[in-house]
């Protein structure tokens, strides 16, 4: 049925393609003291030449990453001078990159690009607002490295994109497996994750970034559906269930991870690719991006591959390295069991009870939980090097502390809601007031929640993003807020 204007409306929210010109998107994939190692993406039609890439070294030729619906996605692996920087064209277009290997640099860290329903109906000067101001920054202050920390894709709405997902949807999670999988299903789910990357890579302010700003990234539940692995396993492990993740994960592999469907990353430790957590190192520097969803359940956030995966990372970082861990929920935080526990007392709370399975504060990952904090913990006290804590997924800024033994401090900080709307005021009040009781899962190490400098509340409830800034090997952190602007820097 046309419009009001004569035109057709626009396709279901689970249904609506993308451009077939994405691109290029930066990838950052380490570097040593000579070379900072690159791969881009760039999307076509299919059929159509791709362009060579060039440096002033000369012209590089590109691969294919995947061919799927009417596109084919190409990659490109080059490597630019470490501590200098310099520049790629591609298309008669010369794209400026900072170096990570410098004694000063510059990194920001986003997370929760989107929202749960409608997200696709904002206006994009709306929805960006705060992209807006981090693309603009960049152009007058290049970054070295674009921290993406999860929930890159709001995929909520794949659950519309074919009849039978949404009857699959519409039923108890634990009467889920009576709906069978379809050669129909598939095809759409997979077409729904491919499509809504190429909208998501295609926005103005995101597409100035990623071809400048080479991005790490780490996928968290909105990626695949909200609360991904947080469910029941008749849910997780029914037919379309299965193949939900199935569809997400190739989709996040090629445009999050810039791998083949087949492969897993080069700066990964499982072969296998039931964990997808990496490490990306520079000199001095190492990223280490745990994967909290492949392998999680409702009484774990990792199997055993992915502590493997995770304690290997650590143990291969060179000492003296300044490692920042990007945990997609947050690893410092407050009590959560109360509030747990009231949900089981209160009529109509279970449907908050996926969310704070999703926290590694949840009494079902208590002993996880531990388990990470003596991790982290210690390898500063151990004395190999320093650590920081980059976490979002909540859509709130905060920061948090760690007191160590032989008196040191581990600091978590919090950048949640790159376009994600800030939530209810009494969300973040009810954390507060949580946050005040403390919490010591460590014996002799005391976590504290502490807000923002010059903030009034323990949490910022604005859109936000977070820079870091290393000058003469010291570390030093502000939030940029929607609303109130540039905070004072922290040192961390």
């Amino acid at each position: 049925m046309a419009g009001m204007n004569g035109e057709a409306p626009p396709a279901p929210t689970g249904r609506r393609a993308g451009p077939d010109r994405v691109g290029p998107v930066l990838f950052a994939q380490g570097g040593d003291a000579q070379r900072d190692r690159l791969r881009a993406l760039l999307v076509l039609p299919a059929g159509e030449r791709p362009p060579m890439l060039v440096t002033d070294e000369g012209e590089i030729a590109p691969l294919t990453l995947a061919e799927e619906f009417g596109r084919t996605v190409h990659a490109y692996d080059f490597s630019l001078p470490s501590g200098t920087g310099g520049f790629y064209g591609i298309d008669g277009v010369r794209h400026p990159v900072a170096s990570a290997a410098t004694p000063d640099l510059r990194i920001a860290y986003v997370s929760c690009n989107g929202q749960e329903e409608g997200d696709l109906e904002r206006p994009v000067e709306e929805r960006d607002a705060v992209w807006q101001r981090l693309a603009d920054e960049n152009l007058a202050n290049p970054f070295a490295l674009l921290l993406q920390g999860g929930d890159q894709l709001y995929a909520d709405d794949v659950l519309h994109c074919h009849p039978e997902v949404e009857r699959w949807a519409s039923l108890k999670k634990t009467d889920r497996g009576a709906v069978p999988l379809t050669p129909e299903i598939t095809e759409a789910l997979r077409r729904f994750y491919f499509e809504r990357y190429l909208i998501t890579y295609a926005r103005p302010a995101f597409a100035s970034l990623a071809a400048r700003v080479p991005s790490i990234m780490m996928w968290d539940d909105h990626d695949i559906i909200d609360g991904w692995g947080s469910h029941p396993a008749e849910m997780l492990d029914s037919p379309v269930g299965a193949e939900i993740f199935a569809a997400a994960r190739e989709m996040f592999l090629i445009f999050q991870l810039a791998v083949r469907p087949g492969e897993t990353p080069a700066n990964g430790f499982d072969r296998t690719g039931s964990n997808l957590g990496t490490a990306i190192r520079y000199p001095g520097l190492s990223i280490i991006s745990p994967d909290l969803r492949s392998e999680r359940r409702l009484e774990r956030v990792m199997g055993p591959i992915g502590w493997s995966v995770l304690e290997t990372a650590f143990a291969e970082t060179p000492k003296g390295d300044r490692i920042l861990l990007m945990s997609s929920v947050p690893a410092l935080g407050p009590r959560l069991s109360w509030v747990e526990f009231a949900t089981d007392l209160i009529p109509g709370s279970h449907e908050y009870e996926d969310d704070l399975r999703d926290q590694w504060q949840s009494r079902a990952h208590r002993g996880e939980w531990k388990r990470l904090l003596a991790l982290l913990a210690g390898w500063e006290e151990s004395g190999r090097g320093e650590l920081t804590v980059l976490s979002g997924e909540i859509h709130l800024a905060t920061r948090g502390e760690m007191r160590l033994k032989g008196g040191g401090v581990m600091h978590q900080l919090v950048a949640s809601g790159i376009s994600h709307p800030a939530p209810a005021p009494g969300y973040p009040r009810m954390l507060g007031l949580l946050a005040k009781f403390g919490e010591s899962p460590l014996a002799g190490r005391k976590i504290r929640i502490l807000p923002l400098p010059g903030y009034r509340t323990t949490y910022a409830g604005e859109r936000n993003f977070l820079v870091l800034d290393r000058h003469d090997k010291a570390w030093k952190a502000a939030w940029e807020l929607e609303f109130t602007g540039r905070t004072e820097p922290v040192s961390v």
